[in-house]
């Protein structure tokens, strides 16, 4: 009876040591997500009458972008520093990436959402006249 215990034990404790070798090794997507982020913490842009601050969301991670400029449109302010990219659509610039991080819903079923104080925004970033005092917000979304 005492072999037959220390030999399920035995066997148990392997089982649970190759569950937890395999799942050490395994990284998701969230943890990955900021591997290719050009700025990976808070930072400062420009010079210009016109100052927004965009937050940056991404799995757990967000940063936020303080932009001094004298463009019109949060679009423009964005990509006068390189912060963003995408493609032109029907509705205006379709954001595929945001501070090197692309989402690409045709691959995986994510995009960047668009937010103005808290409200996905009924226009896109590059439509979008800078406001002072107005909390923006760039999210990946899955």
């Amino acid at each position: 009876m005492k072999k037959q215990l220390q030999s399920i034990i035995a066997i148990t404790l392997a089982f649970l040591f190759l569950i937890c070798a395999a799942s050490c090794g395994k990284t998701t997507n969230a943890d990955t997500l900021w591997e290719n982020a050009i700025h990976k913490e808070n930072a400062e842009f420009g010079s210009g009458a016109k100052t927004l601050a965009v937050e940056v969301k991404a799995g757990e991670k967000s940063i936020i972008f303080t932009i001094h400029t004298d463009k019109d449109t949060v679009g423009a302010a964005l990509s006068e520093h390189g912060l963003i990219a995408g493609e032109e659509g029907p509705y205006g610039l379709y954001v595929k990436a945001v501070n090197g991080i692309t989402a690409d819903y045709d691959v995986d079923q994510s995009y960047w959402g668009f937010y103005i104080n808290g409200e996905l925004a009924l226009t896109g970033v590059d439509k979008t006249n800078i406001e002072e005092g107005v909390n923006y917000q760039l999210a990946y979304t899955k």
